[in-house]
């Protein structure tokens, strides 16, 4: 079902799935997923949970999807901004809401209402801003890169620095440079749950065998990883409800 949700900046559409009561899974896609090559593979798993009795709930984030907001015109704020709203709209039902954040996504849950974080991959921002500055090296014939070069000279707070194009993506220079502190956010008392693949050499709660969507050229889809992904997902919220 197509939905929406408002906050500050205005209104987002957002997907919902399964039942209208009970917990809800609330997703973040990654930053600058332009190319959606992790979009439908959440929209599956989501899918899979609403087969299990969990609803789940996809938001367009500001500047993020089908945002009105154009992505250079959006902050890391402005997205955990977005985040909250659209958690705080299940909150205010009393239903309870896990955060379902893929890689860079586990971002963008600081500042929601969730009983829980369960966060595939999870990439800090410093990771995110590192792939970034490699692919802007390539644009650039593999010229060197200073630290800040996405400043320009300017301040990390000047609103008037010219958005940095990368990989055809306009991005604001501040939300490049808020990435490099920003790290997964782990509330002290709140459950926070760590999948990665088992390729992955970060610390994890469990390792799956599967293939890096997110590494690919193209859009992609594993109905079986996104099968277990969801049993995985389904039993810890049932574990926290409990």
């Amino acid at each position: 079902m197509i939905d929406h949700y408002d906050w500050a900046g205005g209104r987002e559409a957002m997907l919902r799935f399964g039942p209208a009561g009970g917990p809800v899974v609330v997703a973040a896609l990654p930053l600058f997923e332009e190319a959606n090559r992790t979009r439908s593979f959440v929209v599956t798993i989501l899918r899979l949970l609403a087969a299990r009795g969990i609803a789940g709930a996809l938001p367009d984030l500001p500047g993020q999807g089908e945002s009105l907001v154009p992505t250079h015109g959006s902050s890391l704020l402005k997205m955990q901004d977005g985040f909250n709203f659209a958690c705080d709209r299940f909150d205010r039902e009393g239903r309870p809401c896990y955060a379902l954040g893929l890689r860079s996504g586990a971002l963008l849950d600081a500042l929601a209402p969730v009983a829980g974080r369960w966060h595939l991959a999870p990439q800090d921002g410093a990771q995110l801003l590192r792939e970034l500055s490699r692919i802007k090296q390539a644009e650039l014939g593999g010229e060197p890169l200073g630290d800040s070069w996405y400043l320009g000279g300017h301040l990390p707070t000047d609103a008037g620095a010219p958005p940095v194009e990368i990989a055809g993506t306009l991005i604001a220079p501040g939300l490049l440079s808020a990435l490099r502190i920003q790290t997964p956010f782990h509330a002290p008392g709140t459950p926070r749950r760590v999948v990665r693949l088992a390729s992955d050499p970060g610390p994890a709660d469990r390792k799956i065998e599967g293939s890096p969507l997110w590494r690919r050229a193209e859009p992609d889809n594993d109905p079986v990883l996104a099968a277990l992904l969801a049993d995985d997902l389904a039993a810890w919220i049932r574990t926290c409800e409990s």
